[in-house]
């Protein structure tokens, strides 16, 4: 008996555009066109140039086809529709490393002034 592989799709980590393209079924230039029109889609470029892509970013353009192809969505409502569900995803309460990083510090030197307080009440 064999033992049960990963799904090819999850496997790689970066895969190439023709490749992408193949798995989407769309050609190349409509991947490149997409990049163009949804901005929450970026593939990174290796050293020669070329986009390789995330499996993150292939389910996108698999949902970008979707919606263009299948539910025939125009683009500005496939875009609309992918940041609805992308705001729908993320906590309502996000603060940035910055905040928080303030917040802690803020939250330290309070603790140390109450502290410093209560020595000097102890110490009347």
């Amino acid at each position: 008996m064999a033992l049960k592989a990963e799904p090819e799709s999850e496997s790689k980590l970066y895969r190439p555009i023709s490749e992408v393209a193949d798995l989407v079924g769309v050609k190349q230039h409509v991947l490149r066109y997409w990049e163009t029109q949804f901005s929450m889609l970026r593939p990174r470029k290796n050293r020669a140039g070329n986009r390789m892509y995330r499996p993150d970013e292939v389910k996108l353009l698999l949902r970008i086809k979707e919606l263009l192809y299948d539910r025939r969505y125009t683009i500005a409502g496939a875009r609309r529709t992918l940041l609805d569900e992308r705001k729908e995803a993320t906590p309502q309460v996000e603060i940035g490393f910055g905040d928080a990083e303030r917040k802690l510090v803020v939250h330290e030197i309070k603790t140390e002034l109450k502290q410093i307080a209560e020595r000097l009440r102890a110490a009347r």
